[in-house]
């Protein structure tokens, strides 16, 4: 390399920093040589670098929607097991991976036993839906109230509810686990109010409808959070045993069996 193209690279190399394009600048050099091996002509060379440059960016985007979504564990549809699910309509989950149901401003209500896989679909669906680029935030019922608590007591309420507005995609669950005080619920009430028709909502709940009152308190109150939840929703239903409870009992039995019997 000559003098003039040392100089040359360094200035570029300095160029690349200031306009943060960390990619083409690790990438430049490997991919002259190729390009000049290639007999690529300079457009040519520039497109490549500029596609790498790309992707890069988009596959570092989608980790930062990863984290600020705060999911609890990676679970993808792969790994849900729809064999112990034979009443899930399977096409439908599929459909909804694709993440129209965003588009569209709909929510999906999934609805089940403890342990059936529900939080799993809503965590797939979730991730799926940052690989789309859709900003997506994942709480459980009862954390987000006390944090809507806490920010009315430190007058911060509207900082919080302006985040929660700017979200495509917010996953409420475990809505049934823990009965929520009077306040509690009006405010998780102005939470799902605001989302009506903004962006959508996947809620989990192992209390079927007619028993949320249980939860929200207020009978009014409960109808007018359910008829902005199931207007234009997909409601999922998983049935059956606990996969927990499974697993426990045939870890029990693999492990009785494998206890010596004693002999007279």
């Amino acid at each position: 390399m000559t003098r003039k193209q040392t100089k040359s690279l360094v200035l570029l190399q300095h160029h690349l920093k200031s306009l943060r394009l960390p990619t083409i600048l690790r990438e430049c050099e490997k991919i002259a040589a190729r390009c000049a091996t290639d007999n690529v002509d300079h457009l040519g060379f520039l497109l490549q670098l500029c596609e790498l440059e790309l992707i890069e960016r988009d596959r570092r985007a989608a980790e930062r929607r990863l984290k600020a979504a705060k999911f609890p564990t990676y679970k993808t549809l792969e790994t849900f097991d729809f064999q112990a699910q034979p009443g899930l309509n399977k096409l439908l989950v599929s459909e909804l991976m694709r993440g129209e149901f965003i588009e569209q401003r709909e929510n999906i209500l999934l609805v089940g036993n403890s342990g059936t896989g529900k939080t799993h679909l809503a965590v797939a669906l979730g991730i799926a839906a940052c690989g789309q680029g859709k900003r997506v935030r994942f709480y459980q019922v009862t954390e987000l109230i006390t944090q809507l608590m806490e920010a009315r007591e430190q007058r911060e309420l509207t900082r919080l509810k302006k985040q929660i507005a700017k979200l495509d995609l917010l996953i409420l669950d475990e809505l049934g686990y823990v009965p929520a005080s009077k306040l509690g619920s009006e405010l998780l009430f102005d939470v799902i109010s605001t989302a009506y028709e903004r962006f959508s909502l996947i809620v989990t709940t192992n209390l079927p409808f007619e028993n949320w009152t249980e939860v929200l308190g207020s009978e009014r109150l409960t109808g007018a959070t359910l008829d902005r939840l199931t207007h234009r929703c997909h409601i999922l239903e998983t049935t059956g045993e606990s996969y927990r409870l499974q697993d426990a009992k045939r870890r029990h039995t693999k492990s009785s069996s494998k206890k010596p019997r004693l002999t007279k």
